[in-house]
């Protein structure tokens, strides 16, 4: 059989203007483009099956829409409309093809942009040729950040329905100091597919990379474009006589964008961040391994939820705004939202189309949502294939679908919307679905998510701890003990998984160590078999500021939530009350018994170890002996917190790594070879 390839491009910038464009809570207008949008089509045939990867600068398309345009091309190419994958890169500055929060449709533009995506299928159909493929990826942690923070306990914001809801919300501005950290971590990995003719000649590299967008004045088809164009010129400088077509597909970006707001804002300059995106493909390109036939499969599925509609409280605070608007056009946040009610209202289903596409030993996800980064990680982590890309907003748009914890800290992508309305369950099972389907293509099972071993962990596991929670978590309620005792804890409301741990060499490759952050949560474990004596130990990250309440939070505890002594001992943070420095109390009391010599630093890592023997207990801060006096009888009970106290009072607001507990008082010796480890910034 022989392997064939045709890719083409279609300009589809608006002709007529003033347009309609989408992308922000209310409707905005241009009239005229800045540069051109296109639709890009990558046709792949191997003699068994053919399928299409389409494309198209523009900010998001309905699903309807886009199944009437698949039979169009299945009409004309005789490519199936199951395998075919159309996707919008997502430009908040092209004319509006669906309306969204407070913008409309701009119907004369979706008319004419409907035969411009047949019309590029049927070109790349007919550019057919000999072929072969070859895939490739590499990191790009510079130019992609997660855009959603984590604001402090006492500076949340409110929702546009009036309530404090808002732990974690986009854009929190430069330097803020009102924020913790990022809510979620970055999938920081440029996925490539290179099309070469028999010939050795370029003909299409189809990119993708989890980034929102970069922001244009409309019209414009914002970074992907310059991207495309700054690579096309790149390769066919080296190749003259190829024609070349170069795409840029948007990844898993729900939460992810170009700013880094832990930083300073830089100088914005939309050409050179495309271009330095570009020499790193190209340089990436040099080192693809072709082939010249593979397998090509897609497998197709439809998962159908529910929408998170309003209470009749809700209801009527929509209501009595909408009777008081003087236009069918929003004029403000809260008048979006109420709108948008009544469309969860009039159609409290959704039925999403999933599809997983197998391209040789390379896998796709093609998701219609905006996803979190987080989701994005969990698929390529465990997908089967060779090498995965995620592609979102693919064959519809049916809005965020933040991961369950992520709901929990509000903010604007779980507002209920059509831009955010699935329930909150939906993202767990389209991890599943894709993961399933891939099994099902492969025909092989998913990769483990067990963690991997690394020098920090083999030398917890040589002291024998009965419980060690090294905190990669990424889903769920399950805290994993990584000992063989199984100790696995519970994991409580207000904490978000899969952010930076310490980093060093003992930790794993660079970026590789994770920690859980709590949000005002924690964790809880039972752990039999623990007397008058134990020890506990970890990486402790405290994100808030010291002035912002008395204590800042309370990081261990021990004690029965049900007993005479319900508060049991705890390890916590001073705050305006001996700044910085780590002090141990008991019971409901916050009044410190013992109080550290040495304040800590904020957003910083440090290691912790507790020893306690009998009535006495020492407390080590970074391998130097912290505390060591009386704290009274043993609390001889089996319910440990991390994170918190079993009355969730004052819980911890930062980030906890690498904890464990032993039966026994720990040696210095023990404890000084990791206390001693040398972190990285």
């Amino acid at each position: 059989m022989v392997f064939k390839a045709g890719a083409a491009v279609v300009d589809i910038s608006p002709a007529n203007f003033p347009v309609i464009v989408n992308g922000g809570f209310l409707e905005a207008t241009a009239k005229s483009k800045v540069d051109n949008l296109y639709a890009r089509a990558l046709v792949l045939d191997n003699g068994k099956n053919q399928i299409a990867l389409v494309v198209v600068d523009t900010c998001m398309m309905p699903r309807d829409f886009l199944d009437s345009i698949k039979l169009m091309i299945q009409e004309t190419t005789g490519i199936l409309q199951a395998n075919i994958m159309i996707s919008a890169t997502h430009t908040h500055s092209a004319p509006s093809v669906m309306g969204v929060l407070g913008t409309r449709t701009d119907e004369a533009y979706k008319s004419f942009l409907a035969p411009q995506i047949v019309r590029v299928v049927t070109l790349a159909h007919k550019n057919k040729v000999r072929a072969r493929i070859g895939w490739t990826a590499f990191e790009d942690y510079a130019h992609t950040y997660c855009r959603r923070w984590i604001y402090q306990p006492d500076k949340m914001l409110s929702d546009p329905f009036g309530d404090k809801t808002v732990r974690a919300n986009m854009h929190p501005g430069h330097k803020n100091p009102n924020v913790i950290g990022p809510s979620g971590p970055v999938d920081p990995v440029i996925t490539m597919l290179s099309v070469q003719t028999d010939k050795a000649q370029p003909l299409a590299v189809f990119a993708n990379y989890s980034m929102h967008y970069y922001g244009s004045q409309a019209v414009s088809a914002d970074y992907f474009g310059h991207f495309c164009n700054q690579l096309d010129k790149r390769i066919i400088g080296k190749f003259p006589d190829s024609r070349n077509v170069s795409f840029m597909s948007q990844g898993t970006s729900g939460d992810l964008m170009w700013m880094n707001y832990g930083e300073v804002a830089p100088k914005r300059d939309i050409h050179t961040y495309a271009a330095e995106i570009a020499d790193q493909c190209f340089h990436a390109l040099q080192n693809v391994k072709y082939k010249d036939w593979v397998p090509l499969e897609i497998r197709e599925n439809e998962l159908k939820f529910k929408k998170r509609i309003p209470d009749m409280k809700k209801q009527e605070w929509a209501k009595a705004l909408i009777t008081k608007m003087n236009s069918d056009l929003p004029k403000n946040r809260e008048e979006v939202y109420a709108k948008e009610q009544f469309y969860l209202l009039d159609q409290p289903n959704a039925a999403l189309k999933l599809q997983a596409i197998r391209i040789g030993e390379m896998g796709i996800a093609a998701i219609p949502n905006e996803v979190f980064g987080i989701t994005g990680i969990k698929i390529k982590e465990q997908s089967p294939f060779e090498l995965t890309m995620n592609i979102e907003l693919a064959n519809g748009a049916e809005g965020y679908i933040p991961p369950p914890e992520q709901h929990a800290l509000g903010g604007y992508t779980t507002w209920p919307a059509r831009t955010a309305a699935l329930e909150v369950g939906a993202e767990p099972r389209i991890v599943e679905s894709i993961l399933l389907s891939f099994e099902q293509l492969s025909q092989s099972k998913r990769k483990s998510r067990i963690p991997r071993a690394c020098a920090y962990s083999e030398i917890i596991a040589k002291s024998s701890p009965l419980a060690y929670w090294r905190f990669e978590d990424i889903e769920g309620n399950t805290a994993l003990d990584s000992s063989s005792f199984k100790n696995h804890g519970r994991f409580l409301e207000g904490k978000a998984f899969y952010l930076p741990g310490p980093q060093s060499d003992s930790f794993g490759d660079n970026k590789s160590n994770h920690a859980v952050h709590f949000v005002g949560g924690c964790m809880a474990s039972d752990i039999k078999n623990i007397q008058d004596q134990y020890s506990f130990e970890a990486w402790i990250w405290n994100g808030l500021p010291l002035g912002s309440r008395n204590i800042a939070g309370f990081f261990f505890s021990r004690g029965n939530p049900n007993g005479k002594d319900s508060m049991g001992e705890h390890l916590g943070i001073g705050g305006v009350s001996n700044p910085g420095k780590i002090f141990y109390s008991r019971g409901s009391s916050f009044t410190p018994i013992q109080i550290g010599k040495t304040a800590i630093s904020t957003k910083g890592w440090h290691h912790v170890a507790l020893i306690r023997k009998g009535k006495k207990i020492e407390v080590y801060l970074d391998g130097k002996k912290d505390i060591e006096g009386e704290a009274g009888d043993p609390i001889l009970s089996s319910d440990f917190y991390i994170g918190g106290r079993a009355d969730g009072l004052l819980g911890w607001e930062g980030k906890i790594d690498e904890v464990a507990i032993y039966p026994r008082e720990l040696p210095f010796n023990e404890i000084g070879p990791r206390a001693a480890l040398r972190l990285k910034p």
